[in-house]
């Protein structure tokens, strides 16, 4: 195990002079009038550093050995560099090499690769500059997530990855099952008969991934007050475009004795102090990002967390995009579901700062979300954020048992799915909301990388589960 001190970021902050042991993947090789240039990175930082073996201080077959892609350990003494943009290089006493590369065959060669190219050997694009990018600043952002909430008191909760409900009642669920499927066990009579006898399943009923750990953390909510989940979540869209995944992580935080009020000051609290964290924490990743990716990173970040949101209503944003000196894509009409073309007009030129959008049509929303008293809106809320749009979606939560059971019945749910959500709403009660942020979407507008794909270590999508 790397001890601190060993690793490349802690290297790069000592002094001339110090010896040091590191350890790493070679880069890059460069040869020059018997002088040879290695930059070695182990992943801690984006920076590499440049290791020069000078001629006859290895042994030939050791030499031949530092390639592209080999794994190895410098032992040596630190000296100033005269090249730009580092101040110190390690000069080389001896090397030992844990993993040989083939130069011929290694993928990552020093060369510019296509994304798609990159995404079907993602065993080894971790190694590149962008990747590693990427992956820094997923772990400081998710860092940022726990740390936010447990400085503010709140209990993380391992909500179920198998349940046997839907949060969200659109249906687009991957099934769990033991059961052989080229050989299913059929209900014999009565008015199910021929269809699949899921009492033989492992469950004994139809069971499926989760779509959502919101359901369950209300559960949490109305015994510990403010609550959060930070895991896995699956959809079965057959979407296949930059935006989807079937398999991504979402962050939900719970609260009791919370309004929508109060549910939006949190969420704005929430996406400031995340922001702000990753910016401290991982400034040369974002910086790559401006300079490769998309040169409006910084600046978007920087807005973000610094401005004050926006507040207006549904039926108030309507009303600005039906006067809007434009034709729309999809059609603007009380009733409609906003879309990325609209979100972005409203946090890019007419407010010109994040907007959170409350009380939508209740047509549009999910069964949960409590009913306003108007009959036709409920108590929703989207943050949207200049140069993506939606990031943060919530509500209050319908606390009111006969109100909640006759949304379940009109949106043609299984009411006995539900049994236990509305058994919440007849013991101890309470008003209670919150909301939910996919971590992959918060990365994508964290690093202004283009494809959703590519801010998860394994992407999951139609026709696609490899390694």
């Amino acid at each position: 195990m790397l001890e601190p001190g060993r690793y490349i970021k802690d290297i790069l902050r000592q002094a001339p002079g110090t010896a040091v042991t590191a350890h790493g993947w070679v880069k890059t090789r460069r040869d020059s009038k018997g002088v040879h240039f290695v930059q070695l990175n182990d992943g801690s930082c984006f920076q590499d550093l440049q290791v020069v073996i000078e001629a006859g201080t290895l042994a030939e077959a050791v030499l031949k050995q530092v390639t592209t892609g080999a794994c190895i350990r410098v032992e040596g003494d630190l000296v100033e560099s005269p090249a730009a943009g580092q101040a110190v290089e390690l000069r080389a006493r001896a090397i030992h090499i844990f993993g040989e590369a083939d130069p011929a065959t290694y993928p990552l060669q020093k060369k510019g690769h296509t994304m798609e190219f990159l995404r079907e050997i993602a065993h080894l694009r971790v190694r590149s500059n962008t990747f590693g990018a990427v992956f820094r600043v997923r772990n400081a952002l998710s860092f940022a997530i726990h740390r936010f909430f447990q400085e503010r008191g709140f209990l993380y909760v391992h909500t179920p990855i198998i349940t046997t409900s839907d949060a969200e009642g659109a249906g687009a669920m991957f099934g769990v099952t033991t059961l052989d499927l080229m050989n299913l066990p059929r209900i014999a009579q009565g008015p199910q008969a021929g269809q699949v006898d899921f009492s033989q399943d492992f469950f004994g009923k139809p069971a499926h991934l989760t779509v959502s750990g919101q359901l369950e953390a209300e559960i949490f909510a109305l015994a510990f007050a403010n609550v959060y989940t930070f895991g896995p979540t699956f959809r079965a869209e057959n979407s296949n475009t930059p935006r989807h995944l079937a398999e991504f992580w979402m962050i939900e935080p719970e609260m009791a004795f919370c309004d929508l009020a109060g549910n939006m000051r949190l969420a704005e609290e929430f996406l400031k102090y995340i922001i702000q964290y990753v910016m401290e924490h991982c400034l040369p990743d974002l910086e790559f990002f401006n300079k490769r990716i998309d040169d409006t990173v910084l600046q978007t970040l920087e807005h973000v967390a610094t401005s004050d949101f926006a507040h207006i209503t549904y039926t108030e944003a309507i009303s600005l995009l039906e006067k809007a000196p434009r034709t729309w894509e999809f059609p603007v009409y009380w009733g409609a579901d906003l879309q990325s073309e609209h979100e972005r007009y409203l946090t890019e030129e007419t407010f010109r700062r994040p907007v959170i959008v409350t009380d939508y049509p209740r047509e549009i929303k999910a069964f949960y979300m409590r009913l306003n008293d108007d009959g036709r809106t409920v108590r929703a809320m989207d943050v949207l954020a200049p140069r993506i749009g939606e990031i943060i979606g919530g509500s209050q939560r319908e606390e009111r048992y006969d109100v909640l059971r006759d949304k379940i019945r009109q949106q043609g749910l299984d009411e006995r799915a539900y049994w236990w959500y509305l058994e919440l709403r007849k013991y101890g009660s309470a008003p209670h909301a919150g909301f939910g942020l996919g971590l992959e979407r918060m990365l994508m507008y964290l690093t202004g990388m283009k494809n959703i794909r590519d801010v998860i270590p394994f992407p999951r999508t139609p026709g696609y589960a490899e390694f």
